[in-house]
């Protein structure tokens, strides 16, 4: 397993660090759409170096794609759960979901 997701598919974990998942309701096509312009704005980034303008510009397009697609800003949830993004999962209530997941695949031990 690459990188496990929650059981309520809200999260998936990075060395232990949970990232919110993109929202499951936007339509495929607007997904596809909005992940396009987020890679561009990543090469966009990587691409200008000491361009303080051009960073600060390509920075701002790969936080507009990430709230469009639900990984940042408002929760895409309903059920007043807290947004636990970037928190490390043995410290949430996944703590428990986590731990099983065991050291075979050396997610157990993140954060360190």
């Amino acid at each position: 397993m690459r990188h496990p997701v929650t059981p309520d598919g809200r999260y998936f974990v990075v060395r232990g660090r949970l990232w919110r998942m993109s929202d499951p309701s936007l339509d495929p096509a607007r997904r596809e759409g909005l992940v396009r312009d987020l890679m561009a704005a990543r090469r966009a980034v990587r691409d200008a170096g000491d361009d303080a303008e051009a960073m600060r510009q390509a920075r701002a397009r790969v936080d507009a794609a990430k709230r469009a697609l639900g990984e940042r800003g408002p929760v895409w949830w309903t059920d007043g759960a807290p947004d636990l993004n970037r928190h490390m999962a043995r410290t949430t209530p996944y703590a428990e979901w986590f731990a099983a997941l065991g050291d075979g695949q050396g997610l157990g031990t993140g954060g360190r």
